[in-house]
């Protein structure tokens, strides 16, 4: 096979080196691996390490390393990195986008995402490109913010900066498609020593301390490419006409599930995932809550689409497999990287209490759920965000009793209706009510 293609990404975070730009690495289809990276100590790191970056792949027996050679990282905020890294997209023929969160589309001025895709796609039109097929002016663009709307945001972003009327700006992104991704593999960056030198890892670079550690799991969805005749060079990924419920079993299933293992394993001082694997009443209480509640929910609102993960059978078999995953020791998922930002995953719209609105519409009682609810608030109280004039707006929002023999069923609707701002609805007192219980029952359960 000739390599031919040029992958360009931004952000060299683990779902980017681990996922995005390892598999197009290993299709031989791309001649050019171009990074945007504002991280400048890493940026001179690879390039020091002549292009090359190490990953490691979690699989069910045992860790692999691999090395992919041939990247250009460029920092966007040096002059001479920003030409590179527009350059490239102007010959582009896949992209993904790889930030913290959507938000980080349009940061940076000069150095934004969203300004630099703009420049690029200008430059592609300028240079000769209106003289080759639509097939060979095409790309497409992976958007992987864990964002329902992450590819929609992008775009808005890049026609705002676009020069010209409307009708210009249609026609100038004509070629071009942003695609919303459902992300299942589970990542992350390893910066303990102990850690390191115990599950034998590569560091990113030799003089990189710290090292990328990633599920073998590749089954990506993605939206459906409309482009006429394009062939994408990343093939595994499965294309979606409509990814929304995909992303709902994501959020209201592998997100909510995971989180809930992760709170009531820290309720019993557990160091990791795979501890937690080992006791039996988290695991049933997960079990159940992703499948008789979470399934259950699910089923019943997608189950017109005929697809197999809304079905009894499929919908177990996708929970048995993510349990099976989330606990494999080869991962080294700790349980506080699981239970960091307790206020977001608490939101109203989150996982937690997300799937538990979405189990009280379809009439499931999500008393298993609620038991992840009442440990994340067990956890917030214990683990205040900082207060002060650094404090974020929804830190200083909250309400907050000093300690969790504190709480009554009145302080957790304070505390509640606090992370949530105004968003509450109908459902609210049943949310409240059922993390109450469930704070009683893990009260007794963690007794016992």
């Amino acid at each position: 096979m000739t390599a031919t293609r040029t992958f360009v990404g931004f952000g060299f975070g683990p779902i980017q080196s681990g996922l995005f730009l390892y598999e197009a690495w290993l299709t031989g289809s791309f001649k050019r691996f171009v990074v945007a990276e504002v991280d400048d100590q890493l940026v001179k790191a690879v390039r020091e390490n002549h292009g090359r970056y190490h990953v490691n792949i979690a699989r069910k027996d045992r860790i692999d390393q691999v090395t992919v050679e041939g990247v250009e990282l460029y920092n966007p905020r040096d002059s001479a990195g920003r030409s590179a890294i527009i350059a490239a997209i102007a010959e582009a023929d896949e992209m993904a986008t790889c930030l913290p969160s959507v938000a980080f589309f349009d940061s940076g001025n000069e150095s934004s995402v969203a300004e630099m895709l703009t420049e690029g796609l200008k430059e592609r039109l300028r240079t000769g490109s209106q003289q080759l097929t639509e097939a060979a002016r095409a790309t497409v663009i992976y958007a992987a913010e864990n964002h329902n709307h992450a590819a929609e945001i992008l775009l808005e972003k890049v026609q705002q900066k676009w020069v010209g009327s409307a009708d210009s700006k249609i026609n100038g992104l004509g070629h071009i498609q942003f695609l919303n991704t459902v992300i299942g593999k589970m990542s992350g960056v390893i910066t303990e020593r102990a850690d390191i030198v115990r599950y034998n890892l590569a560091t990113v670079t030799p003089t990189t301390p710290r090292a990328v550690l990633v599920e073998e799991f590749n089954c990506i969805l993605i939206s459906r490419i409309a482009l006429p005749n394009f062939e994408r060079g990343i093939r595994v990924f499965i294309e979606k006409d409509d990814l929304l419920p995909f992303e709902e079993a994501k959020l209201y299933g592998h997100n909510a599930i995971h989180a809930l293992i992760g709170y009531l394993a820290e309720q019993k001082h557990l160091p990791n995932m795979a501890e937690a694997g080992n006791d039996p009443k988290i695991m049933q209480i997960a079990r159940r809550a992703f499948i008789e509640e979470s399934g259950a929910a699910l089923i019943k609102r997608h189950a017109a689409l005929g697809d197999p993960l809304f079905t009894p059978e499929g919908y177990r078999a996708y929970a048995e497999d993510l349990l099976d995953r989330m606990i494999r020791p080869n991962l080294n998922d700790l349980i506080s990287r699981v239970c960091r930002d307790p206020i977001r995953k608490l939101g109203y719209d989150d996982r937690l209490f997300g799937t538990m609105r979405l189990a009280l519409k379809y009439g499931i009682e999500p008393s298993n759920l609620a038991f992840g609810s009442a440990a994340a608030v067990l956890y917030l109280v214990a683990n205040p965000p900082p207060s002060g004039p650094q404090a974020t707006d929804a830190a200083k929002a909250l309400h907050l009793p000093r300690s969790g023999e504190e709480l009554s069923e009145q302080n957790v609707r304070e505390l509640l209706f606090s992370i949530w701002q105004g968003q509450s609805g109908p459902e609210s007192a049943d949310l409240c009510r059922l993390t109450w219980t469930g704070i009683k029952m893990l009260r007794d359960w963690l007794r016992n």
